[in-house]
């Protein structure tokens, strides 16, 4: 840290030192130099308007407010030095972020500085007539009546700890997803219910949906975490993938919980 500060006051000093500055003199006016020296009684300074060295008696001069100003403005550079070192220190930091990511489709969890791939979960679909298991990205046929998208097991075997924990999502291709807190049942947790409306067959979709944000990373990347922190709990992240079938619905679902005490 010292070092990166010894070297951003001489980055600073050095943009200053070829910066042209004013030279104030007690009667309001002033000379544009960009370098002077005290030599007695006398200030030598070099003109940048006639592009050479010149002397004034120093009691014209007033050496105070030439000198706030130009603290002022290495104060100023010295600022932007470090921001600049700020974003590009962060950017790397991104840049390593993604890469860490692999290519393939899917949801990822980053855990002290590994990546790993969150488990799909296989879904069933509960109606009133017949219980149908899907794999991960089987539609969901849109019958009349009321269903509901339920994940086998009162628990997650995938934990996370922390209150706001980052996710990654690869897409093969553009689709909506989020963070779903699911209800417990008895040997399941529910997902969604789907309420589908006879004759039209239109589907709504009843979902406790997290608020989260999200951060487009580019190539169909996307970094998403919670908004507040996660009570201890069982989620799902969620990929909402609408077929080109409109009488299906596709889902994608990685679960997780939040033990108690996390």
């Amino acid at each position: 840290m010292l070092v990166r500060a010894v070297l951003l006051f001489l980055a600073a000093a050095l943009t200053l030192y070829s910066e042209t500055f004013k030279l104030y003199l007690k009667d309001g006016t002033y000379q544009i130099t960009r370098e002077y020296q005290v030599n007695s009684d006398r200030i030598r300074y070099y003109s940048t308007e006639r592009g050479e060295w010149e002397e004034i008696p120093k009691e014209l001069i007033d050496l105070d407010k030439t000198e706030r100003e130009r603290k002022a403005q290495n104060d100023v550079l010295v600022k932007e030095a470090r921001e600049e070192d700020a974003e590009d220190r962060a950017l790397r930091a991104l840049q390593k972020e993604i890469a860490a990511i692999p290519m393939n489709p899917g949801a990822y969890y980053k855990q002290e500085q590994k990546v790993a791939a969150l488990p799909s979960a296989d879904y069933q679909i509960v109606t009133d007539k017949k219980r149908r298991t899907l794999q991960m990205i089987s539609p969901v046929p849109l019958i009349a009546g009321k269903a509901s998208v339920v994940i086998k097991g009162e628990h997650s075997t995938f934990q996370v700890r922390e209150e706001r924990p980052n996710f990654y999502v690869r897409l093969a291709k553009e689709e909506r997803f989020g963070i779903v807190s699911l209800t417990p049942k008895k040997n399941f947790r529910v997902v969604e219910n789907i309420s589908i409306a006879p004759v039209v067959k239109v589907a709504s979709e009843d979902r406790k949906q997290m608020d989260t944000f999200e951060q487009d990373l580019g190539n169909g990347l996307y970094k998403v975490w919670p908004e507040k922190p996660l009570p201890p709990g069982e989620y799902a992240l969620v990929e909402f993938s609408d077929s080109q079938d409109k009488d299906d619905i596709e889902l994608l679902i990685w679960d997780f919980a939040r033990p108690p005490g996390a």
